[in-house]
């Protein structure tokens, strides 16, 4: 039973269910019902599809992600920070064909899911921990720049064929210009975004829901569909969505696997700072490896159902906190209340206009811009800043999927950097401060005559393991007196590979050939273990490896004979 309740959490929810929740949890789920619905369908006009999959892609994954998921008030939905993304492989892939552009939308729902189960599965939560913030912020911003350019067609009323952001815009330049814009259409979308805007911090007020009710009112009831060509939603199809294999052709194959694997990534990032989030908030713990599993069952199950590539979402989840929801049963009464719509009042939305439609897109993508902490990050470190603008040209120049690439290449040289020209330090004796310190940072410090204590703040591995032979070496010859023992103070040396072996071997017996002593401080137990392995324990000569820097700085003094006057034995002499 506990294994069932391990990888199927809302399980376990339900045996500890109370009874005094069960209001709460209707009724945050009727409220939740009636933003699910306009986002859904805005969503999936973002991404490319037909309305009335948003819908689908927002009841299955509530109910899968109910069973499978391990928060207890995460929203999943369609999301505008993967619009972007579904609609860079399915627009251009699709050729104009609704059901094409279904069938491509789930099967790349089908491989983020399946990507994200298995690497739960195989623990590998902490993935996505490669995207740093600054990263994350310039693909978002650049994620809200192409919604942003995608729907302002919608907006004004005329359409256009989508070349990527820079030349959309410049194509939208030109249909403004050639007097295509349609005002009426405009107006009631700058209306429907104006209210959402000015309603979007207020918790009592369903923003999204009055703006998109109102103007589907105005336009219904003056009839501007049909005086101004004011483009609707028109009805939908009655029924719930079925069961379907979404087959594709080899051809697609390479744009779906790349498209779904960039989604899984950034739709898990979010999700698990957001499931964090509310973990801490709620007092519990959230296992990372069972919310990819929990996430990628969701895109599974949406993807076999019509649907297409589902996230969490960091804006439908606080209406649910904030109307009481109590566990995942919110989730399943606002799919419950979104199937009966379909099945009982598929015409009530007929006529949503399309302009109020971008208006609740745009909203979103608005929020997803961040700036303030930008500023803050190019007061702290300004090459970090200039990582951000990197990925946010990416994504607006190159586009969301290549973009996606650029951040997590960018990523991987940023972390790879970090390894590769680590710092490191020559030590000395500062007066009044314990231990020893930085020669850089403390210019005063002095140090051992024939003793250079070397600090190396980094693992050492194959990609710096000859930078490290050569700050080893500059530091021996830049000693103000002849080196007789060089220390490795090593305590932030957490690994070593083959590479950074040979590198320490051949460093030892350059100095060796000077006449010097190669010694470790400091150095980690599974460290130490594995230079046991390679050999260089015995070569080095265990006498050679001290557990502090002190001992080592001890035994040298001692071996060779060097008077040395330390200010605190001075301060022990005078008290």
């Amino acid at each position: 039973m506990n294994l069932w309740i391990r990888w199927l959490p809302g399980i376990g929810t339900l045996r500890r269910y109370e009874a005094a929740w069960l209001p709460h949890d209707i009724f945050a789920g009727l409220v939740l019902a009636t933003m699910l619905v306009p986002v859904g369908i805005a969503y999936a006009a973002a991404s490319g599809l037909p309305g009335i999959h948003g819908l689908y892609a927002t009841i299955v994954p509530l109910l899968a992600y109910a069973v499978f998921g391990p928060s207890r008030i995460i929203v999943l939905g369609p999301d505008s920070a993967l619009a972007a993304v579904i609609l860079g492989v399915v627009t251009p892939m699709s050729g104009g064909d609704p059901a094409r552009a279904v069938t491509l939308g789930a099967m790349m729902a089908l491989v983020s899911g399946t990507v994200l189960v298995l690497a739960g599965l195989a623990r590998l939560g902490f993935v996505t921990e490669l995207l740093s913030k600054p990263i994350r912020y310039g693909y978002m911003n650049g994620i809200a720049l192409t919604v942003l350019i995608s729907q302002l067609p919608k907006l004004l009323g005329f359409s256009i064929e989508s070349e990527g952001p820079l030349r959309d815009l410049w194509a939208i330049g030109g249909a403004i210009l050639d007097g295509k814009t349609n005002w009426v259409a405009f107006a009631v979308g700058l209306g429907t975004l104006i209210v959402i805007l000015l309603l979007k911090d207020n918790k009592r007020l369903p923003g999204i829901l009055i703006a998109v009710v109102g103007a589907t009112i105005v336009v219904g009831a003056l009839g501007l569909a049909a005086r101004y060509g004011v483009k609707v939603l028109g009805p939908l199809p009655q029924g719930l969505p079925a069961f379907s294999v979404p087959w594709i052709g080899y051809n697609d194959l390479v744009p779906v696997l790349l498209g779904g694997g960039a989604i899984a990534l950034v739709s898990f990032a979010d999700t698990s700072v957001l499931s964090r989030t509310y973990a801490a908030r709620l007092g519990d713990k959230v296992d990372p490896n069972q919310e990819m599993v929990g996430l990628g069952a969701a895109n599974l199950a949406t993807g076999f159902f019509q649907g297409f590539p589902i996230s969490s979402s960091a804006s439908r989840t606080p209406v649910a906190e904030a109307a009481g929801a109590r566990t995942q049963l919110t989730s399943v009464v606002g799919a419950l209340a979104i199937a009966f719509l379909l099945v009982m009042a598929p015409n009530l939305l007929q006529h949503l206009p399309n302009a109020a439609l971008a208006a609740v897109v745009i909203a979103a993508a608005i929020g997803l811009i961040e700036i303030g902490d930008l500023r803050r990050i190019y007061r702290i470190q300004r090459w970090e800043f200039w990582l951000t603008v990197l990925c946010f040209v990416g994504v607006a120049v190159l586009g969301a999927i290549p973009g996606i690439g650029l951040a997590i290449a960018v990523a991987i040289a940023e972390f790879l950097w970090d390894g590769w020209r680590p710092h490191s330090a020559v030590l000395g004796r500062a007066h009044g401060v314990k231990g020893y310190h930085d020669i850089t940072r403390y210019p005063d410090a002095r140090r051992v005559p024939g003793l250079v204590l070397f600090r190396w703040d980094a693992p050492l591995f194959f990609a710096n393991a000859e930078f490290f032979k050569e700050r080893v070496l500059d530091a021996v010859a830049t000693s103000p007196t002849p080196v007789r023992w060089l220390v490795v103070a090593a305590e932030p040396v957490t690994s070593v590979d083959v590479t950074a072996c040979d590198s320490v071997a051949e460093l030892d017996e350059a100095l060796h050939a000077q006449g010097i002593e190669l010694c470790f401080a400091e150095l980690k137990d599974p460290v130490k273990d594995k230079l046991k392995r390679f050999g260089l324990f015995a070569q080095l000569g265990e006498s050679y490896f001290f557990p502090t820097i002190g001992s080592a700085v001890s035994s040298y003094l001692k071996i060779n004979h060097v008077e040395w006057e330390d200010w605190e034995d001075q301060a022990a002499v005078r008290a």
